[in-house]
């Protein structure tokens, strides 16, 4: 049993924290609550079981055709880029399309339902069905549904129709047609329509296809079964297995039908395509072709490499000429200047210089012959000499003949310098041409080349893609067919009735421990020595029976019963809080608030008190309200106010002999005083404990809460020891730092702390009353162990 540390701080040095094995005692000690959360809801989930349709599961092994798996004898039109890339996770997702489900939905039929109820759950035929119907007309969006019930073998009863009134009831003949009101319809018998079927209600439904195509689309799994592999894993699940499988398969055909049809469209629009691309290709070659034809043309068919020698050629011939003219022009005019000056008349005139032509240079020969003949005929006689005058005339004129053919010379080789030099200038800008005409060659020459090139590719194209087109193939192999286990994956039986166990424990768990959480009340003694060190006396249990034979008194002398052996604890406690080694005589009882069990406390502890042959006064000094008065039958008698207000009133005029046990007297209040503070304050009441003292063993009073009015203060100075009662779940936790600065500050003399209200059996939190905490261990007939003590510290 842990004890109080009235030492040192004051407050307990007990763990704080919630230990795991009282939570589960307290848990335990609610366990009808959990035996009955389990039932419910284990039932309600067993009940969902029974009611759940089954689901299976079926999974199909498929291979993506890709250039690594397939042989190459099969990849002969397998040469582009349009066939030789394989997206592994977008063929899932073409897979995962809702076009495809769509497909799917309507071809294996799955947007009509076969269902009958075997029990609570219902089980789908699909084409276990002993017919099938089909609706002329219907849209596939439209939803309908009917009760089908065989009679014999050509008869099925058809009624409970969505549409129209619900009484109608139509009598159908196999393979006939039927007007209905859900539109006309043929019912067609199968291979298991038996006599079996005769009387049993088959439920058929008619559901959108979108909606169908949407409730497969979301059970559909498809996964790569390596993250290098083109393997893929594709499974279902449907409350039939056959229909499951027949999804998947016909999902595979779907997709293998689009993929086919889609390489089939490719490749038309590639043939139509390279084909308009070929027409255009041709006009623009021949366009080209003939750029070059004309050019050569222009060229007089010669190339334009030689021309451009040629040109060049020319150009340098030309420029030689014209230099060859300059200089025979340059002599010329050498030639002329020297026949203007005349000073050189009677000399000689340069011949054979190569200035002048040959002409000129005859004429110059035989004018200075002529000229040498005159200078002899002078030399030798007088210039008088008709034959020297003579001469002389003829050589002025030879020599103007000279200058005239010198000048005519001159302006002959000024036209032919002329000429020259317009012949040089086309040659050298024909010279000068040739680059533009060469890239103009060139550009029309690579033109010719691309497009040669890009009409090679298109007829190579144009070829392969008839390849493509004539040996088209599925995109995806089956390598296992749909399969899966005979047992339904859901719902399972073990799974919903654990999760209805765990529901039905979890919930008053939760519920519980919020409780728990939530309250804020003391719960056991363990909350009030952790808070205060206040010294703890003891605790008295919740009693259900209150009715006693005195008032509240429920202890008797030799009784066994767990209110008894606490107020004998409580009453070997008391012992323990003597004052210099005198036990207390006077024990009053107060609390914070009222209706802790403060009285009802009193008479069980002065009836504990009388049981040891003790002399025990009652004393009710709460003047306000008179509780135990009241509880004890005297409200009529004189009591503690009377002799508080009257000097003439004696001790024996309020003392009455009790009823609650022997050698027991009370003393009630008397009357209801208007004044109760000035009479507690008077002299009178410490002379009436006084002689309560000498004539009783003990005086237990019935004092009043401490906090609502001043009286309690006042009647502390008469106290030995204060009882502070603290009613379990009524008073709050959070008034307990309160009650340890009373302690603390000495208000109320020798004060130590009784819990009342704590229930039997506990609730398994903190430290019971033989139920988690003293260990009375009460079987039949409450056979009581040896309890045990709590001894205060500051007595160790």
């Amino acid at each position: 049993m842990s004890t109080v540390n009235r030492s040192g701080t004051g407050i307990n040095d007990h763990s704080k924290t919630l230990n795991i094995l009282d939570i589960i005692k307290y848990l335990l000690h609610h366990w009808k609550w959990f035996v009955l959360s389990v039932l419910i809801f284990g039932s309600y989930y067993y009940y969902q079981y029974s009611k759940s349709t089954f689901v299976y599961r079926q999974t199909e092994t498929v291979m993506i055709k890709t250039p690594a798996n397939t042989p190459t004898s099969a990849r002969v039109n397998r040469s582009n880029a349009l066939y030789n890339m394989v997206n592994v996770a977008s063929e899932i997702l073409q897979l995962r399309s809702k076009e495809l489900m769509r497909n799917a939905v309507s071809r294996v039929g799955a947007d009509v339902s076969y269902s009958i109820q075997e029990g609570l759950r219902t089980v789908e035929l699909y084409k276990d069905a002993p017919f099938r119907i089909q609706i002329k007309g219907i849209h596939e969006e439209v939803y309908y549904s009917l009760t089908a019930i065989p009679q014999d073998k050509e008869t099925v009863l058809l009624t409970n129709f969505s549409k129209g009134d619900d009484a109608t009831e139509i009598k159908a003949k196999l393979g006939d047609t039927i007007s209905t009101p859900v539109g006309k319809m043929i019912l067609t018998v199968n291979p298991y329509y038996s006599e079996d079927w005769y009387g049993k209600e088959i439920y058929v439904q008619k559901f959108p296809r979108e909606q169908m195509a949407a409730y497969f689309g979301s059970r559909l799994k498809i996964s790569q079964m390596e993250s290098d592999a083109s393997l893929l894993e594709i499974s279902i699940e449907d409350s039939s297995p056959k229909r499951a499988a027949d999804i998947i398969t016909t999902l595979i055909t779907v997709y293998n039908e689009f993929a086919v049809d889609t390489k089939n469209q490719i490749a038309e629009n590639t043939a139509d395509f390279i084909h308009q691309r070929l027409a255009i290709i041709e006009s623009e070659l021949g366009s080209v072709e003939g750029d070059i034809e004309r050019l050569q043309t222009r060229n007089q068919g010669v190339d334009i490499g030689t021309a451009g020698q040629m040109y060049l050629s020319d150009s340098r011939q030309y420029q030689a000429e014209r230099s060859a003219i300059e200089t025979d022009l340059k002599l010329a005019e050498m030639m002329r200047d020297y026949l203007v000056e005349g000073s050189q008349n009677n000399e000689l005139i340069p011949n054979n210089t190569g200035l002048v032509d040959a002409n000129i240079e005859t004429q110059i020969s035989s004018y200075n012959n002529t000229l040498l003949r005159r200078n002899r005929l002078t030399e030798g006689g007088t210039s008088e000499n008709p034959i020297v005058q003579d001469l002389e005339g003829t050589l002025a004129s030879m020599r103007s003949n000279i200058q005239r053919a010198v000048d005519n010379a001159i302006a002959g080789l000024e036209i032919k310098m002329a000429n020259v030099r317009q012949e040089e200038a086309k040659a050298r800008g024909q010279v000068m041409q040739i680059p533009q005409k060469q890239r103009t060659m060139l550009s029309i020459e690579r033109q010719q080349k691309v497009k040669e090139e890009l009409y090679v590719f298109l007829l190579n194209k144009r070829e392969e893609n008839a390849l493509n087109q004539a040996m088209t193939e599925d995109n995806m192999t089956i390598i296992d067919p749909a399969s899966g286990s005979a047992s339904p994956i859901a719902p399972s039986r073990f799974r919903k009735l654990a999760l209805g166990v765990v529901i039905g424990l979890m919930l008053p768990t939760v519920i519980l421990l919020l409780k728990l959480m939530l309250d804020t009340g003391i719960r056991d003694r363990r909350d009030i020595e952790n808070a205060t060190s206040v010294p703890f006396l003891g605790e008295i249990p919740f009693m259900k029976n209150r009715k006693g034979k005195e008032g509240d008194v429920l202890v008797s002398k030799s009784g066994r019963d767990p209110l008894t052996e606490a107020f004998r604890i409580l009453r070997t406690n008391i012992n323990f809080m003597a004052k210099s080694g005198v036990p207390p005589q006077v024990i009053v009882f107060t609390s914070f608030s009222v209706g802790v069990g403060k009285t009802f406390s009193v008479l069980n502890l002065a009836s504990t008190l009388s049981y040891l042959d003790k002399k025990v006064a009652v004393l009710d000094l709460d003047l306000r309200k008179g509780t135990l008065t009241g509880r004890v039958g005297l409200t009529q008698a004189k009591g503690s106010s009377h002799f508080l207000s009257d000097q003439n009133v004696s001790i024996d005029d309020i003392v009455h002999t009790s009823k609650l046990a022997p050698n027991t007297d009370v003393i009630p209040i008397g009357v209801m005083a208007p004044n109760p503070v000035e009479l507690l304050l008077s002299k009178r009441l410490d002379d009436l404990l006084r002689e309560l003292k000498e004539r009783y063993d003990y005086v237990v009073v019935d004092g009043v809460p401490m906090g609502i009015v001043a009286d309690a203060s006042i009647v502390d100075r008469i106290a030995d020891l204060t009882l502070f009662v603290v009613r379990v779940g009524k008073m709050d936790r959070r008034q307990l730092p309160e009650l340890e600065r009373v302690y603390k500050e000495g208000k109320l003399s020798n004060l130590a702390v009784v819990l009342n209200g704590l229930k039997l059996g506990g609730n398994g939190y903190g430290g019971g009353y033989g139920y988690g905490g003293y260990g009375y261990g009460y079987g039949y007939g409450y056979e009581a162990s040896k309890p045990r003590l709590k001894i205060l510290d500051r007595f160790k």
